[in-house]
């Protein structure tokens, strides 16, 4: 098992795929996501990761969290979200996580705050029915009926659906797949909708209904990681190029 990442949902687009389909894809972004703090098996009785994202003004930061930024020797965050993993997978405090931990094909479940509705009635709370919009009924077309009973029980169990606040809680969608992903802007594009409103927060896992793609990056897809691969595919290169013959002291003895 490893880590998940924080992103920003910045809203919805379409992209148009090379065979002429067009998917409706949510733009989620990576914004300066680092290792904040480790949970270790011995010192905590389980292993995770913190991870913070975005970034927050110092002053608006209660006086504990900024012990505990400059602790980890990372800015202050806006965002804050811990992840289980494997104890092999725990990553290093100050890494920094980019978009390659995921790549297109992949599957993935997100996570959200769902947008907010207010107090609705059961028709739009349950998707209920609703009464007969014709004879016999007075006013309470859209009421949700009887909910009581006779006297024994005479009472309302708990849970019933009836009427009360709707939204503002979090939803986990499964199985979302990754059409593409955007390292350098940090952008995840993933198919369909998710939950929560633009600009908030969201968490992004390893579907755990599908596997593993074999070559996703083990502990993570880690900005240190990509900029060592980098410069050890630009030092081939360099030795690669063949060295100039040096023929001045072939041409000397052509003279003699």
């Amino acid at each position: 098992m490893r880590s998940g990442v924080i992103a920003k949902k910045l809203g919805m687009t379409r992209l148009f795929m090379e065979d002429g389909r067009q998917v409706p894809v949510t733009v989620l972004h990576m914004e300066n996501v680092q290792v904040v703090a480790q949970r270790t098996g011995e010192k905590d009785g389980y292993s995770a990761v913190q991870l913070g994202a975005g970034e927050a003004k110092a002053k608006r930061v209660t006086q504990a969290m900024r012990g505990h930024f400059a602790a980890a020797n990372v800015a202050p965050k806006r965002k804050i979200a811990e992840f289980r993993v494997s104890p092999e997978n725990l990553i290093e405090v100050g890494e920094e996580i980019t978009a390659d931990h995921y790549f297109a094909g992949q599957y993935v479940d997100v996570a959200g705050t769902s947008i907010g509705k207010g107090f609705a009635g059961a028709m739009k709370r349950h998707n209920f029915g609703g009464l007969r919009a014709s004879h016999g009924v007075s006013v309470s077309h859209r009421s949700h009926g009887s909910t009581g009973q006779c006297q024994d029980p005479g009472k309302v169990f708990k849970g019933k659906k009836m009427a009360g606040h709707m939204g503002a809680e979090r939803v986990t969608v499964q199985n979302l797949s990754i059409v593409r992903t955007d390292v350098e802007q940090g952008l995840i594009l993933v198919s369909g909708a998710v939950p929560g409103h633009k600009g908030g927060w969201v968490e992004i896992f390893d579907a755990v209904k599908t596997e593993r793609p074999e070559d996703a990056p083990f502990p993570a897809g880690l900005r240190a990681g990509a900029a060592s691969a980098a410069e050890e595919e630009a030092v081939p290169a360099d030795e690669a190029a063949p060295e100039a013959p040096d023929t001045a002291g072939d041409n000397d003895e052509k003279k003699e």
